[in-house]
């Protein structure tokens, strides 16, 4: 048995001379009274990367699900390579023709590279799994591809990184050449983000084509050839990329002029205030020896790699980790027991990693969601909650955070995921926090919601409270008074607002660690 015994009848997803890959025409996408998709269209051309990006709740998603086979569209075709999209029932036929390599992983963790690859194909129906021949053609297929991933790793145990690597192998086992990245390095640092663009070049000299959709509009002209803006569910403008400028594109998915705007650092924020958080010889695992002071009024980042220890370090702060020594000082008390009720109690808000496994129960209201480190405010006590409070509560939260919702009983798994963070924003703030520690705060948002999101930050700094921002974006980072570097768990440098983006990436990679 070989591959090509796997996969047996699957013809390769290219697309004849004049043809595009994809075409999709008039689509029209109604979930009742909202309009998802109104009349868009998309053309992909044989052996680009082709950005499709947008504000959340343009349409992107809705696309996507469309383009392979998860949904029907209300009007409109859609064409692969000249040819009508199969019908929805026939699954075989979408996979030899596209697949969509999501930011949330679907391989199954328990199971070796070699089977999430040939998953549910492992062997011929009737037939007895031959696993000597299954790994040596998922070898075959990896090395065909130019993916260096073991065969017999656990696929729980890989990196994100290699996961999506894997992924996208198994999408070309069926024949498939136009492949859908959908937030790809959502969950990747600078050098995992590097070798992710340099594959992708790899696969695109071979004949696989890319619809790649991001937020990071650098990506976009790093690694695309073309780009098409939808906007509230509407096709904009498609270009390549060199003749749209980024203000041009910005504008474009905000029908505003001007671009991005981010609230500027304040030099000397801290000069004169009192420290609201202080680590003194903070060392776990990840980091050691780490001394750090947040002031009163003040925004400090942290930036580091992916292995620095920075997350870590954040996590620890808010009180998710126990150091293995040192201490974390809130107003001058060490947080005892170093847990996250002690956290929120000293006065510590906190905006986990990744909202959708740590930070919202999707299936409670944005009200009981945004509301959960304060719930015993909102009642008589002894574990009882007013619904009435509560709701009064979050609609003063949604009106002063621009919380885009029906109201405060929509379930939070219905809202883009710009709003979802503002409801984790909303959560963090509810306490009156004396510090604020955010992690990677607007990752998978639009401009917009971006621009909202380090807003806010400006004003909370007015009230007092101190600011800790760790993200792997440099527009996160703008926003702060001083930026500290963490690289292979230690501290190595510090710059001073009006860093240049050459100096700290330089500093994060560890170029230079002398401190500035």
């Amino acid at each position: 048995m070989s591959t090509a015994s796997i996969t047996e009848g699957a013809p390769a997803a290219g697309a004849p001379a004049g043809l595009p890959v994809v075409e999709a025409v008039g689509i029209t996408k109604r979930y009742g009274p909202v309009v998802a998709l109104d009349d868009v269209r998309l053309r992909v051309e044989p052996g680009e990367s082709h950005a499709l990006v947008g504000r959340n709740g343009a349409g992107k998603s809705t696309l996507v699900k469309i383009l392979t086979g998860l949904g029907r569209p209300d009007a409109g075709t859609v064409r692969f390579a000249g040819e009508d999209a199969p019908a929805l029932t026939d699954r075989a036929a979408w996979q030899t023709r596209v697949a969509c390599v999501y930011q949330h992983s679907t391989v199954v963790p328990g199971l070796t590279v070699a089977e999430n690859i040939f998953l549910n194909r492992q062997a011929p129906a009737g037939r007895r799994i031959r696993w000597g021949r299954l790994r040596a053609e998922a070898r075959e297929l990896l090395d065909r591809w130019r993916v260096d991933v073991d065969v017999d790793a656990i696929a729980g145990d890989l990196t994100v990184e290699a996961t999506q690597l894997v992924e996208i192998a198994r999408a070309l086992s069926f024949g498939a050449r136009f492949i859908v990245l959908d937030e790809p390095t959502a969950q990747l640092d600078g050098r995992a983000i590097n070798r992710l663009f340099e594959q992708m070049r790899v696969l695109q000299a071979e004949g696989v084509t890319f619809l790649f959709i991001s937020h990071h509009l650098a990506e976009v002209y790093e690694v695309c050839q073309a780009v098409t803006v939808y906007r509230d569910a509407r096709h904009i403008v498609t270009s390549p990329v060199e003749e749209l400028d980024k203000a041009a594109l910005i504008d474009a998915m905000t029908g505003e002029p001007g671009g991005l705007t981010l609230p500027s650092p304040r030099v000397g924020a801290g000069e004169g205030k009192p420290v609201v958080l202080q680590a003194k010889g903070l060392t776990a695992p990840e980091f050691a020896g780490i001394d750090f002071a947040l002031k009163a009024g003040e925004v400090v980042g942290i930036a580091g790699a992916s292995g620095s220890g920075k997350v870590a370090l954040a996590e620890t702060l808010a009180g998710l980790r126990k150091p293995e020594a040192g201490t974390v000082e809130v107003d001058g008390q060490p947080l005892r027991g170093g847990g996250v009720r002690e956290a929120l109690k000293a006065g510590v808000g906190f905006v986990p990693e990744d909202r959708h496994r740590q930070g919202i129960v999707p299936e409670l209201s944005v009200a009981e969601n945004a509301s959960m480190t304060i719930a015993g405010r909102l009642g008589p006590g002894h574990g009882f909650i007013s619904p009435a409070k509560q709701r009064a509560w979050a609609r003063e939260r949604i009106e002063a955070l621009g919380i885009v919702t029906a109201g405060p009983d929509q379930p939070v798994e219905g809202l883009s995921g710009g709003n979802q963070q503002k409801v984790v924003m909303a959560r963090a703030l509810a306490s009156d926090p004396k510090a604020l520690v955010l992690i990677n705060p607007t990752a998978g948002v639009d401009v917009k919601s971006k621009e909202s999101l380090l807003g806010m930050v400006d004003r909370v700094r007015d009230t007092g409270t101190g600011v800790v921002i760790v993200s792997d974006e440099l527009d996160d980072l703008r926003p702060c008074d001083r930026v500290v570097v963490l690289h292979k768990g230690t501290l190595t440098a510090e710059l001073q607002a009006g860093w240049q983006d050459g100096a700290l990436v330089a500093h994060i990679e560890g170029v230079e660690e002398t401190h500035e």
